[in-house]
């Protein structure tokens, strides 16, 4: 890096240690511990999307671990399932800017996605995790990181109810059933979206915004939602918020503090169970 590239980079690590410090850096060292997410001698894959949410995560990891109790190694793992030129260009020019070293690889996620007859967003999600494992274990990885956050985890909570008929949510970390030693870990868990915003816009800074063909048409589509569920669910939490601000955080709560005992149903390592299996046995 330049001078120049090198004072900005270090611009923007002071803005998530000083100016976001309570609502950024306290949130991402506070998910860190409280869910054990980084143990000492780990190797961990920071996967980068060229979004937002990722590029803030490669800062906060790249800060982590220069000033951890612990050592622990970290590789910048990022994946070009289809961009154009011009959203490639923007990854690579950001991450020069950010201080972060990039390890790209491609794939032809984007066509593949955009061509299946239903949810392209979950397959194209399904298959970027498996890219990102192998690509991950071949640097020799014992886990990957990913940029999903507090607003994510609401999100994907709700989504689960409307559209998929169950009660799911999204855990701080995940060990993989297809490459043996290898986790996932949400090291962002507890960082709301708004304030991710709020630190890229003090910093000028301008990001992809997914930039696949379904992104394109969601963005065209004059509500703003398109074929994208999520921005359906970003939109009515974002109603729900004017009547009761603390809706999300009671959402994110109640994930901790889950009843089982008052389900008809669960559903556990694989198997479905119903309430009626134990019913009146302790009476």
């Amino acid at each position: 890096m330049d001078n120049a590239s090198t004072d900005f980079a270090a611009q923007v690590e002071r803005s998530i240690t000083k100016t976001y410090r309570k609502r950024i850096w306290t949130k991402f060292i506070s998910a860190v511990k409280e869910y054990e997410l980084i143990a000492e001698g780990d190797r961990i894959a920071v996967c980068i999307s060229g979004g937002k949410d990722s590029m803030l995560l490669a800062k906060l990891m790249q800060l982590l671990q220069r000033h951890s109790d612990f050592p622990f190694e970290v590789v910048f793992l990022a994946m070009d399932p289809g961009y154009t030129p011009e959203n490639r260009a923007k990854i690579e020019n950001n991450a020069s800017l950010l201080g972060i070293p990039l390890n790209i690889f491609e794939t032809d996620i984007f066509e593949i996605a955009d061509n299946a007859e239903k949810y392209p967003c979950y397959l194209c999600a399904r298959m970027r995790r498996g890219y990102l494992y192998k690509n991950a274990s071949a640097l020799g990885c014992n886990k990957i990181a990913l940029g999903h956050h507090f607003s994510d985890v609401i999100e994907t909570t709700v989504m689960s109810m409307f559209y998929g008929a169950q009660l799911q949510g999204m855990i701080p970390k995940l060990r993989s059933k297809n490459y043996e030693g290898m986790e996932l870990i949400r090291p962002m868990y507890k960082i709301r979206e708004d304030d991710i915003i709020a630190w890229k816009n003090y910093n000028n800074l301008e990001f992809l915004n997914c930039a696949c063909r379904v992104t394109e048409r969601s963005a065209a589509d004059p509500n703003g939602i398109g074929e994208s569920k999520r921005q359906e669910i970003k939109l009515l939490i974002k109603e729900l918020k004017k009547s009761n601000p603390n809706i999300e955080k009671s959402i994110f709560n109640s994930l901790h503090n889950v009843h089982v005992d008052t389900f008809p149903g669960i559903k556990t390592g694989g198997e479905t169970r119903s309430f009626l299996e134990s019913y009146g046995k302790n009476t």
